[in-house]
């Protein structure tokens, strides 16, 4: 399955791409998906424990199974004020 893979605010930077696809094996968790994000981009790797992750526009856990063409959004922590 693919699943379209947009990065947000100081990811992009890091990544150098404001999105990318990535191929799973059907029945793949969200965290899977981390680990291969990682794999292609690991300037990102240190930040997975404090990444925000959505599909759709759900955030969702790490055991999230994923679907063929979801759309998945990594967000960076967010600070306030």
């Amino acid at each position: 399955m693919t699943v379209k893979v947009q990065l947000w605010s100081y990811f992009r930077e890091l990544a150098g791409c404001a999105e990318l696809e990535v191929v799973l094996p059907d029945g793949a968790t969200l965290g899977r998906l981390l680990d291969e994000v990682h794999r292609l981009h690991p300037r990102l790797a240190p930040l997975r424990n404090s990444t925000l992750t959505a599909v759709g526009v759900e955030y969702q856990g790490q055991s999230h199974v994923l679907c063929d063409h979801d759309e998945v959004s990594l967000f960076p922590p967010v600070q306030g004020g």
